[in-house]
């Protein structure tokens, strides 16, 4: 029977000067979501993505990551960047395994990553590949596919520990608005221990689960009463299996997501004062906390030559520049420390990504691939 046409393409029109192709986006993109690559096993997607690059003339460096995985990196052959695109081909993990992959309604491309961010990747190779097919001068911009962003982030932390550019753009989804500042992120551990018991001498207040759930509450009557601008999800809740019994431990994850020029120091220090607080009120079970994760944001100033760049680009592919913060920690924050000044523009929702159902208007990934490619041509 073979595979059902990627959508509509005679409906799709770009620039007629463009070298932006449709088709070939379409079925990259199709093939970037039928490869399942959550986080730590990006293996089938990196060489897939490093093949078909190699097969179009472009030879990707591969960066080593761990002893499995790499980035691709390609530089360009005269001088050093002046701009990196940046995009992740990690997803999270699917919710079923039998329906993750690619999928068609009307305009939306459906499936696992489209949003969050295979779109932008997609997008940023089709750029590059158009760079290549207009028979100029390279301009100076590099492409870098990382890894493990929806982890703990490693291949951003190996990208700049050997390749420096002062700007990069990220094509996470933002439904190509720009986004000149990214929310910080705290990531938090809590715990608490006490002594195992039987469920019958269950005593208030010594319950280690009893605590976390306190402990929790404050937590959550701060951020609402003292703090009402950060956002954040307790993530996992769970205890050691104790059967007819008091369970000895209890851990929690928290993630808080704070804006950008939110003071992190002033409000790890408040956290730390609400479990102190905790501590006198249950003496009988042992609480800590830990900040596993602390990502600064940062707001860049709307001026300068390449934030000009950006507009008259933003002017040019009839987009409006109207600059909104990311909410979501992401390679930027990592970027960002690292000396590197990123703007995050891609397609999709932010609203989208990590969901079931989550989409990407292909209309609007054609669109990126064409902006991404005027950017270079710019540069």
């Amino acid at each position: 029977m073979g595979n059902p046409p990627i959508i509509a393409f005679e409906k799709t029109t770009v620039d007629s000067s463009s070298p932006v192709q449709p088709q070939r986006l379409g079925r990259l993109l199709r093939r970037l979501v039928d490869i399942y690559s959550p986080s730590g096993k990006e293996e089938e997607i990196l060489h897939f993505v490093s093949g078909y690059l190699r097969r179009r003339g472009l030879k990707s460096i591969l960066q080593p990551v761990d002893e499995n995985r790499f980035n691709l990196v390609l530089m360009p052959p005269n001088g050093e960047p002046r701009l990196a695109f940046v995009g992740h081909l990690d997803t999270v993990v699917a919710y079923d395994l039998e329906e993750y992959g690619y999928g068609e309604d009307g305009d939306r491309v459906t499936g696992l990553g489209t949003a969050d961010m295979k779109a932008g990747c997609a997008a940023m190779v089709e750029a590059y590949l158009a760079v290549q097919n207009a028979g100029i001068s390279a301009p100076p911009v590099a492409l870098c596919l990382v890894v493990g962003e929806e982890e703990d982030g490693d291949g951003a932390e190996r990208l700049v520990e050997e390749y420096t550019f002062p700007w990069a753009v990220i094509g996470e989804p933002t439904d190509m608005r720009p986004c000149l500042s990214n929310y910080g992120y705290l990531e938090i551990h809590l715990s608490t221990a006490g002594r195992r018991v039987h469920a019958s001498l269950a005593n208030r207040g010594g319950n280690p689960v009893e605590v976390m759930m306190h402990t929790i509450t404050r937590i959550a009557q701060y951020m609402e009463s003292t703090r009402p601008t950060l956002v954040y999800n307790i993530r996992d809740v769970f205890s050691s299996r104790a059967g007819f019994a008091v369970p000895d431990r209890c851990e929690a994850w928290v993630d808080i997501h704070l804006p950008p020029v939110a003071p992190v120091g002033e409000i790890a220090a408040e956290l730390e004062e609400i479990i102190e607080s905790e501590k006198r009120r249950y003496p009988s079970v042992e609480k800590s906390l830990r900040l596993a994760t602390i990502d600064a944001g940062y707001e860049l100033p709307e001026k300068g030559p390449f934030v000009e760049t950006l507009k008259e680009v933003f002017f040019g592919s009839g987009l409006s520049w109207a600059p909104v913060p990311f909410v979501s920690q992401c390679d930027a924050n990592r970027l960002w420390r690292a000396g590197v000044k990123p703007v995050l523009i891609g397609p999709g929702s932010l609203e989208s990504a990590h969901a079931r159902d989550e989409s990407v208007s292909f209309r609007q990934t054609i669109l990126a691939a064409q902006f991404y490619y005027n950017l270079a041509m710019r540069m």
